[in-house]
């Protein structure tokens, strides 16, 4: 196939677009419209008529189409039915009705069972163990059975051999050998203490329940053990673990018991046991009973307290009280109160309706409290060198949780008795904190100022006075306490808080008031409080040990105040953020200020306190970016500063616009998505200039968009992402275009002409490595479109960019096998037969492209001629290429050639023999190895059919039917 002379076709876009255009029609509609809605009516039947009938009209004709939402109104959907059905008197309605009985004994089921507005004590399990802890020495006393056979007592003929081989083992584990773990750490206390779980575990899945119950017997023991007593606590949570484990196999072996043959109902009855479950059942209780001491009898006995339901129908009823009573003989005020918290659990969780049992065991435990001053307790707390505040928190976990069960769904007289309890006994501190941490947080909140009374008149030797107040701080952030009354609390409150001399004592208090200060009051008293936090945590950098508190007091204040111009007048605020000395800690506040500002920052703004501020805080994220920050970190801050900028607008003060783009630059230079940002910005405002200035500039702001221009032009090097620059000078030479800024729109299109060789053969997409073709093809046909209106500059020669861009892509290294380069070839046809038209098919308002420069001259066309048979000389040469190897790529070569075919078709003059010629080969050659779709093929046919009824278009009727001759062929 040789190369032909090539002569572009004349185009009339403007009778183009017309011919394309339809053609308006107007229709009638008469009465219907298919928007109109259609109006349903729904009839009441009578008795004797069909269920769910209805009657529907509509403004509409019988031919209309039917509404498939409203054709279901003739009461054949479900729900139109079931409505029916309640609505008539059928049997369904007695069923209702029998049902109603069930219902209503359901809803008392509910309310009797714990909800999910009760707090679990799983949620309290860590921070117990975590705020419990020691560096002391532990020690577990294991007491293991000894292998000695005893001889049978007398009067055991009459007990069986099986009871009496368990009895004897019970009394093995009371009366064998001890062995002591000692001088062990928490942490390898709390490992052997989940070895025995697991041995428990291990010797229930064994069928060695006798076993499984000596270490639990162990274990329940070592709650007696007082010696490391600031520890008691976190003991506690781990060794009723054990007996949540053991009590929950025993209940659901029972269970299984009861479920053969048929599953037992989760609501059963005593006469839905059958015997053989009631006789383990009842064996469990026997063997429990017959243990010596009693403090492992009432933790294990209370371990299975929910199988009181196998074998009686009031047994746990009765069982509460008597275990209730049982701990009275617990010498130990702590262990007493720890054992009633459990009691207090086990309870709730089984029967949480028996409020009986809660009450008594807190007045049991009030009673307990003399002891607490007592001769004995001091002088335990003596010989440990324990401080009586640190002994009476150790109280704080069972008391908690014991009122926490009482408070639950209480009414509020309940509090007021409780208030009263505790005046009775002179305030006592320790109970009163209790009291505020379990009442709901309106109950308290309605009696805030007795309650601060009461504070007042507390001892405060024993329990400070800050932990009480930090409790009812607690309550007033949930619930708001009466308006006349907000300042005087906080007044009282601040008193107390400002004295605490412990820097930690301090902050975790004031932490908790700063929160009811926000929500109540102006930025005048919230500054006083950042001031007062300020003066007590700078002194030896006290704030270092408390910047979680102090990450809380920010996450609050932004909570409660969304203006950020009145948040930055704070005297205090940003001195407040240098207390974040860490750079971590400080990144962290800056994102979450950043956040916030985001997210509640409707209006874009001006204002210099919050600009400053902002780019405060912004630099500060950005200088915490080094060569070992991670990406997705560099993603995430640049994300929060480019949210910052877009919030930023100076109105119709371009130049002031223009300044702060200079210097977010410069603060910026490190993370590449905001220059990004600020190069699309600083577009932004030339564009919004124009559109200001109609299109015609002054001279003032001809300057200006020339300066945005020169921004762009100096800042767009820097970016390391070839891509990124490419499209950013691409699109600045755009605007600078529509700006009439000539020469800066040719030195950016130069620039990315230049940088074409740069780019790489493959790029890293999402962490995986991709070829660049698809990507930089993509470029050059948005380039190639807009070259069209890009004018020729005087001092270059004709079609100087079109030329220098084809030139780079000739050198630069494709892929092997690649036909990139050739694609590129067939894009720049049609930009080269659109330039040579007399009228372009679009245009730039006040730029003169090359038709009115060049005015159609006969040079300018045979410039464009001789470039455009040098293409396709290109183009046929690899065709060739191709051809050579026909298995390989064939499919490649008719579809380059039907690419072509179609490129001649549009915009090549076919009147030229030998470029119609050309064009019939290349069909034939796309059709050649049958690659080419048929579909395809069809349309583009009738394409040319239609092409040729045009009166200037009739010459394709002979091309027509030879290109039908080929296809047949």
């Amino acid at each position: 196939m040789a190369a032909v002379q090539w002569r572009s076709r004349g185009r009339s876009y403007d009778a183009e677009l017309q011919r394309c255009r339809t053609e308006a029609a107007a229709i009638e509609f008469g009465d219907y419209h298919p928007l109109k809605p259609i109006m349903v009516t729904d009839t009441k039947t009578r008795r004797g008529a069909r269920k769910g009938s209805t009657s529907s009209t509509s403004s509409s004709s019988s031919s209309a189409p039917s509404d498939p939402l409203s054709s279901m109104l003739d009461g054949t959907d479900p729900l139109s039915m079931f409505a029916a059905a309640s609505a008539t008197d059928t049997p369904a309605m007695s069923h209702s009705s029998s049902t109603g009985d069930i219902g209503k004994k359901r809803r008392e089921k509910e309310e009797e069972a714990v909800g999910p507005d009760f707090e679990p004590w799983s949620s309290k399990r860590g921070d117990i163990l975590a705020r419990f802890t020691t560096t002391e020495k532990l020690s577990i006393n294991l007491f293991m059975g000894s292998d000695k056979g005893k001889a049978p007592s007398p009067g055991s003929s009459a007990v069986s051999e099986k009871v009496r081989t368990r009895l004897e083992e019970l009394d093995d584990l009371e009366e064998g050998s001890q062995r002591e773990l000692l001088n062990l750490s928490q942490q390898d206390y709390a490992n052997r203490i989940e070895e025995l779980n697991q041995s428990l575990k291990e010797a229930w899945a064994s069928d060695q329940k006798v076993k499984a119950l000596k270490i639990v017997i162990q274990c329940s023991k070592l709650l007696s053990d007082t010696s490391v007593i600031q520890f008691y606590p976190s003991k506690f949570v781990l060794i009723t673990d054990i007996l949540d484990t053991f009590g929950r196999l025993v209940y659901d072996r029972i269970f299984t018991m009861c479920s053969d043959p048929q599953p037992l109902p989760d609501g059963f009855t005593v006469e839905d046991v059958n015997d053989t479950a009631k006789e383990t059942c009842l064996n469990w209780f026997f063997k429990i009973a017959s243990i010596r001491e009693l403090l492992p009898r009432l933790y294990v006995e209370a371990a299975i307290l929910k199988c009181n339901r196998f074998l009686n129908k009031s047994g746990i009823q009765e069982t509460l009280p008597r275990l209730t009573a049982m701990i009275r003989g617990i010498g130990d005020p702590l262990v007493a109160a720890y054992a009633r918290a459990y009691l207090c659990r086990v309870g709730m969780e089984v029967a949480p309706h028996l409020k009986d049992s809660l009450n008594q065991n807190f007045f049991d435990l009030l009673g307990t409290f003399r002891q607490i001053s007592g001769e004995s307790v001091r002088n335990q707390l003596l010989l440990q060198r324990v401080e009586v505040p640190e002994y009476l928190t150790l109280y704080s976990p069972a008391i908690n949780w014991i009122l926490q069960c009482i408070a639950y769904r209480a009414p509020e007289p309940l509090l007021m008795e409780m208030m009263e309890r505790c005046k009775t006994m002179a305030n006592n501190a320790l109970l009163l904190n209790s009291v505020m941490r379990a009442f709901r947080p309106e109950f308290v909140a309605a009696r805030a100022t007795d309650f601060i009374g009461m504070i007042k008149d507390c001892d405060e030797s024993g329990f400070p006075k800050h932990l009480l107040f930090g409790s009812l701080g607690r309550s007033l952030a949930c619930a708001d306490p009466p308006e006349s009354e907000r300042l005087t609390i906080l007044n009282e409150a601040w008193k107390v808080i400002t004295k605490v001399r412990s820097p930690q004592d301090y902050i975790n208090c004031a932490e908790i008031w700063v929160e009811f200060t926000c929500r109540h009051f102006t930025k005048r008293e919230v500054n006083t409080v950042l001031a007062d936090i300020i003066k007590h945590m700078t002194p030896d950098r006290a704030f270092e040990d408390a910047y979680p508190q102090l990450q809380s007091v920010i996450r609050k204040i932004l909570t409660y105040f969304h203006d950020f111009s009145v948040l930055f007048s704070m005297e205090r605020f940003l001195p407040f953020l240098d207390m974040f000395q860490k750079d971590s800690v400080r990144v962290e506040v800056c994102k979450s200020i950043m956040e916030v500002f985001i997210k509640q920052q409707v209006e874009l703004t001006r204002d210099p306190v919050i600009l400053n501020a902002m780019l405060h805080i912004c630099k500060t994220m950005h200088d915490s970016v080094n060569a070992l920050t991670l990406e997705d970190e560099k993603r995430s801050l640049s994300l929060l500063i480019i949210g910052f900028i877009r919030m930023v607008s100076f109105g119709r003060d371009f130049e002031q616009q223009l300044s702060f783009c200079v210097e977010a630059r410069a603060t910026f230079c490190n993370l590449e998505p905001v220059l990004v940002q600020l190069i699309h910005t600083v577009n932004q405002l030339a564009m919004e200039t124009r559109r200001v200035m109609r299109g015609s500039h002054s001279r003032k702001t001809a300057a200006f968009v020339r300066a945005c221009a020169a921004y762009s032009f100096i800042t767009i090097p820097s970016l390391s992402s070839i891509f990124s620059r490419l499209s950013l000078y691409l699109l600045s030479g755009q605007v600078a275009l529509a700006n009439q800024c000539l020469s800066q729109a040719d030195a950016f299109f130069k620039a990315a002409v230049s940088i074409l060789p740069e780019v790489p053969r493959s790029i890293s997409v999402e962490g995986k490595l991709r070829s660049s073709e698809a990507f930089l093809l993509d470029f050059i046909n948005n380039f190639l479109a807009t070259l069209l209106v890009v004018p020729d500059h005087p001092e270059h020669g004709v079609l100087y960019l079109v030329r220098g861009l084809l030139n780079m892509v000739q050198d630069y290294t494709w892929e092997d096998n690649s036909d990139a380069k050739v694609r590129v070839y067939v894009s720049a046809l049609p930009l080269l037969a659109a330039m040579s038209q007399e009228a372009y098919l679009y245009s730039i308002p006040k730029v003169d492209s090359n038709e009115t420069l060049y005015g159609g001259d006969p040079k300018f066309l045979s410039e464009i001629n001789k470039l455009c048979e040098t293409l396709i000389g290109q183009i046929l040469d690899h065709l060739k290429v191709l051809g050579r190897d026909e298995q390989q790529c064939a499919r490649r070569q008719g579809a380059l050639a039907f690419s072509l075919f179609g490129v001649l078709l549009a915009h090549g003059d076919l009147r030229n023999n030998k470029l119609s010629q050309l064009a019939i080969n290349l069909w034939n050659l796309s059709h050649k190895h049958g690659y080419c779709e048929t579909r395809v093929s069809v349309r583009t046919l009738e394409y040319t059919k239609h092409l040729a009824q045009q009166p200037d278009m009739s010459h394709l009727s002979d091309t027509i039917q030879r290109l039908a001759l080929q296809s047949r062929t």
